[in-house]
């Protein structure tokens, strides 16, 4: 597959649809600054409006209809924002209307699956002119007699795009009875909107068919369905950026753009056959499946008492028949992981001794799920399990097959005094008690596109709410009142749907979470998120990892793709002491890099399947694939089973925070027993000043003058009426001694500094840990790209928040300086703090065991390393005590 000219295709057919359908849009009177009336001279059936041409553009007949409905969409949009935004989120969401429709029939017709078997968009004999055009009358749409004289006519003409355009239509229209979810009846706005060309070669339809390899959409070829997720996620590359690159909130249009990541294939593998697979093979042992699946990994071997309460569970698993197995992806995205969960379905269904056809409809009917945010991403994970049903049933495309994939639906639209017409013939105490569920599932999915599917919903009578909406009775009661009943009939029964599927247990939770802030997040979720995710509440992919285990059934899998941070950061200490009640099975923890298309070493991430139950004494197994720099190197790490650990979660908790440190040995864990850092010492964060390049200079940028180095207390500065006084702002990798280049200004006590306030009277600065200003301290860096390093600064210095100290009594200081330059604490630092930053919890928790007898050995030798350290320092000009270059 080459994803290169996929994503410039992606990216160039999203701003080339943008500007076709603006211009179509600009012809009727419709733009950016506003809408205009039409011309005077219009009639009913006919409306003019003027383009700057010599004639105006005229309309007539459905298209006159067509725009009063675009402008009332716009309108209604309007109300909830300014009409400039209305009108951009109007003309992207018929692009990418558009979009998806031309990139799923092109699948549809490279694999034969069209029910007339033509193509629409190319020519098995590969003319310009696709076959539909050329043969319009084989394709098996049910054409009116108007309809066919129009063909005719504009065949006689030669008006080849026009005729496209109305047969594409008449194409998506068709295909509304075998995949409504995705062809629904086109709005009557899409298609006065639509401008695609088949002759222009700088058109989107002749780009589409030449510029991406059609193998890449066969399957007898080695193409996949998972194109589709590739060119919905390369779509967003722009609005993507743009989202990031404002700084500011993002809004619940955006939040699809951007946490939309494409999940590599190898990952998803491993996620779906580590417990989907897993959960049969556990309870059928001699399916015979598991050399299908080259991304599973066997069980750790495991002490005789766990191994009876494993059979226990095993024994449970073995009376599953396949269509008991229900599994969910709620952040589903255009269903990759769901794709491929078919698949193995699929095998599962054929060792118990389905055909493929009973078994895709059963697949389809029981145990594929799935959910998601974004409208657009829901329709095209329809499509790709439509597509993979089809791969395997060529007759599922009939119309009466759907599959159990929804996107997340807002009730705020539901006109609630319809409710009032349903529950006919239902006795009074079913009636209110319906309506009163339905109410309360109502209130549940009230800005639901803001939440997603971490939305907790209640345990209704789904089976009373259905009966509830099935009774509609109006009769007699025309009114406007009852208008739209049907709609309102028809959104209450996709949103029980919902409803039910969030409520239900699933033997499988299976996902690739949003990884977002939750800062950056409206207050809507922000307070959401706080008052039902609090040990959750830093990230939404945390928020995720509780909202999937809540999901999943007793002894059911979880098997998530996050980044790792909630491994080791304090801030998950709480939902890592959750997460002990369940088991880690085994983990392929992958770091920076997992991603192709995500570069540098912010990202860091970890695939992990888990057990829904706690057995003592059970181990897991541990991948460790942070070493490998590409997507590639850590798939071709782990299918050579390298850098694996066993290790029994419950150790982890020796550890202060309980960090996953699954790598850690026996011996290391036995260091934890002794006294830390912060039991013997004081930790503590320094000055912010509010404004660097305002208050602090390098040194040999002021009169040597106005600086003193040597001052032991606030007062030496005052008295000696001097401004300046050395800074301690952290610095590049450097051990014992050194960089000492930067200054403050701490005239009259810092009087400066602490008066810096910001136009509204808020304290810019924050002066802290002043009681350990002037004193001698040891300090690290607390941002480190490579590793950690520690100093000794002697009194006159006051550090600032990038410049951490420990201030611990003298006569230990040497040994604590050397212990946290050793390997030890390197390797335990890479345990508790193994992202860029290094916080005062995180040297604080350093175990030390003090042997008072080697005291003064390790005095000497670290007095021997400062030496050094301080020469080197000072043998280049930029150092304040530097007297001449070594070598001269």
């Amino acid at each position: 597959m080459n994803k290169s000219s996929i994503k410039n295709f992606a990216i160039w057919a999203r701003n080339k649809l943008i500007a076709d359908i603006s211009y179509r849009a600009g012809l009727i009177g419709i733009t950016a600054d506003g809408i205009k009336n039409a011309l005077p001279q219009s009639i009913g059936t006919t409306e003019f409006y003027d383009i700057g041409t010599a004639e105006p553009y005229s309309i007539s007949g459905d298209a006159v209809k067509q725009r009063r409905k675009l402008v009332e969409v716009i309108r209604q949009k309007e109300k909830d924002t300014d009409y400039q935004t209305a009108y951009k989120y109007i003309i992207e969401e018929v692009a990418y209307t558009w979009f998806n429709r031309l990139i799923a029939i092109r699948f549809m017709e490279v694999n034969d699956y069209l029910p007339s078997h033509m193509r629409v968009l190319s020519s098995d004999t590969g003319k310009l002119e696709p076959d539909i055009v050329t043969n319009p009358f084989d394709a098996e749409l049910d054409f009116t007699g108007d309809e066919e004289h129009i063909i005719m006519q504009l065949k006689n003409d030669n008006q080849l795009d026009d005729l496209f355009r109305m047969l594409f239509i008449k194409q998506c229209n068709s295909l509304n009875a075998l995949l409504p979810a995705l062809f629904e009846k086109t709005q009557d706005y899409t298609e006065i909107l639509l401008n695609l060309s088949v002759i222009d070669q700088e058109g989107v339809v002749y780009k589409l068919v030449h510029d991406i390899d059609e193998d890449d959409f066969n399957i007898e070829k080695g193409g996949q369905v998972e194109i589709i997720g590739w060119l919905y996620q390369y779509y967003n590359t722009e609005p993507k950026a743009a989202a990031f690159a404002k700084n500011g909130k993002i809004t619940k249009e955006e939040i699809p753009a951007v946490t939309q990541l494409f999940t590599p294939n190898w990952i998803v593998r491993y996620m779906v056959e580590n417990s989907l697979g897993r959960l049969w093979l556990e309870g059928h042992p001699d399916c015979g499946l598991k050399e299908n699946w080259k991304y599973y990994l066997e069980e750790a071997e495991q002490e005789p008492e766990v191994q009876k309460k494993l059979a226990e569970i095993r024994r449970e698993y073995s009376v599953l028949n396949p269509e008991d197995i229900k599994m969910i992806d709620l952040c589903m995205g255009s269903g990759h992981i769901l794709v491929y969960a078919f698949d193995v379905l699929m095998q599962i269904y054929e060792s118990a001794g389905y055909s493929q056809r009973d078994a895709t409809k059963s697949i389809l009917e029981h145990n594929i799920y799935g959910l998601d945010i974004d409208d657009r991403a829901y329709q095209l994970a329809y499509f790709a399990v439509m597509m993979k049903a089809r791969q395997y049933n060529r007759r599922i495309l009939n119309g009466e097959n759907s599959c159990h994939v929804y996107t997340i639906q807002e009730s705020n639209g539901i006109n609630r005094a319809h409710l009032k017409f349903f529950g006919a013939e239902m006795d009074d105490i079913e009636k209110n008690a319906a309506k009163m569920q339905l109410e309360g599932l109502l209130d549940n999915f009230t800005d639901a596109k803001e939440y997603g599917s971490i939305l907790n919903v209640e345990s209704y009578n789904w089976d009373l709410l259905r009966r509830f909406v099935a009774a509609e009775d109006t009769a007699g009661q025309i009114s406007m009142d009852s208008v739209g009943v049907e709609d309102t009939a028809e959104q209450l029964n996709r949103l029980i749907d919902i409803g039910e599927m969030m409520a239900r247990k699933y033997w499988i939770t299976v996902t690739n979470p949003p990884y977002a802030r939750i800062s950056n997040l409206s207050a809507k979720v922000n307070n959401f998120v706080k008052k039902n995710y609090p040990d959750s509440k830093a990230d939404l992919f945390a928020v995720f990892i509780e909202r999937c285990r809540q999901m999943t059934a007793d002894n059911g899998y979880q098997a998530m793709i996050t980044q790792h941070s909630w491994m080791f950061l304090s801030s998950f200490e709480k939902l890592r002491e959750k997460m002990m009640l369940t088991e880690t099975v085994n983990m392929a923890h992958l770091g920076a890099r997992a991603f192709e298309e995500i570069g540098g070493e912010v990202v860091q991430t970890t695939a992990f399947v888990r057990c829904a139950n706690h057995i003592d004494g059970y181990k897991g197994t541990y991948c460790r694939l942070i070493d490998p720099t590409s997507q590639q190197g850590k798939e071709d790490m782990f299918l050579a089973g390298k850098n694996r650990y066993v290790a029994i979660q419950s150790n982890f908790a020796k550890i202060p925070s309980s960090p996953v440190a699954y790598w850690v040995s026996r011996e290391l864990f036995d260091c934890f027993d002794g006294k830390t850092i912060s039991q013997i010492g004081t930790l503590a964060q320094g000055l912010i000043t509010g404004d660097v390049n305002r208050f602090t200079r390098f040194w040999y940028e002021v009169n040597i003058q106005s600086f003193i180095g040597s001052a032991t207390k606030t007062s030496d500065v005052i008295e000696l009426k001097r401004k300046w006084v050395p800074y301690n702002k952290g610095g590049a990798y450097r051990k014992w001694r050194g960089n000492d280049e930067y200054i403050v200004n701490w005239a009259n006590d810092g009087f400066e500094i602490k008066h810096f306030v910001d136009d509204e009277g808020k304290l810019r600065s924050r002066p802290q840990g002043v009681d350990h200003y002037f004193k001698e301290v040891i300090t690290w860096s607390k941002i480190t790209s490579a590793k950690i390093s520690f100093r000794f600064k002697p009194h006159g210095q006051i550090s600032s928040e990038a410049g951490m100290t420990i201030i611990v009594p003298q006569k230990y200081e040497a040994y604590i300086l050397s212990f946290c330059n050793s390997c030890v604490a390197e390797s335990i630092l890479k345990i508790v703090s193994p992202t860029l930053n290094c916080e005062l919890g995180d040297i604080g928790c350093l175990p030390v065991h003090i042997v008072d007898d080697q005291l003064p050995q390790i005095d000497k030798c670290v007095l021997g390393c400062e030496t050094i350290s301080k020469s080197d320092w000072d043998s280049y000009e930029t150092s304040l005590d530097f007297k001449r270059n070594p070598l001269v």
